[in-house]
């Protein structure tokens, strides 16, 4: 506990928010390092550096999904993969703005949009910290 703030108990609800994040981090790491160039077609083209982008972006993915797995890290952890999912945001709309570069069907271009509001909500939900109730003694 720290400023009267604990972190969420790990709730049957929350266990399972807690898996899913740590799966799509786990599994999206591997692939920036599995399907480098397949990744690196969709980092926008002003963006310098692209196999870098997506090979750092892949190392934040696994240290993320790793710190979720113990409870000390994992808050900060839910920080990390909150602004991750924020920073990769341009790689959607550039997918949004370019759809002939892509053999993704437009449909699930925009779907993309409201399932990474969902992965937010759902990493700020698993990760936040909760007041602490008082405990007379």
């Amino acid at each position: 506990m720290r400023d009267g703030l604990a972190l969420a108990p790990l709730g049957g609800g929350r266990i399972a928010g807690l898996a899913v994040v740590f799966a799509w981090f786990l599994v999206g790491g591997i692939a920036h390092f599995a399907l480098t160039e397949v990744e690196m077609r969709i980092v926008p083209p002003w963006m310098p550096w692209p196999r870098a982008a997506v090979l750092a972006s892949g190392v934040f993915e696994l240290l993320g999904a790793a710190g979720l797995l113990w409870h000390r890290s994992r808050r900060a952890a839910g920080i990390g993969l909150f602004l991750l999912t924020l920073a990769v945001t341009p790689a959607h709309v550039y997918m949004l703005q370019r759809p002939d570069l892509f053999d993704v069907p437009m449909w699930a271009l925009w779907w993309r949009l409201p399932v990474q509001v969902a992965l937010l909500w759902l990493i700020w939900w698993s990760t936040r910290p909760l007041p602490q109730a008082s405990h007379a003694r």
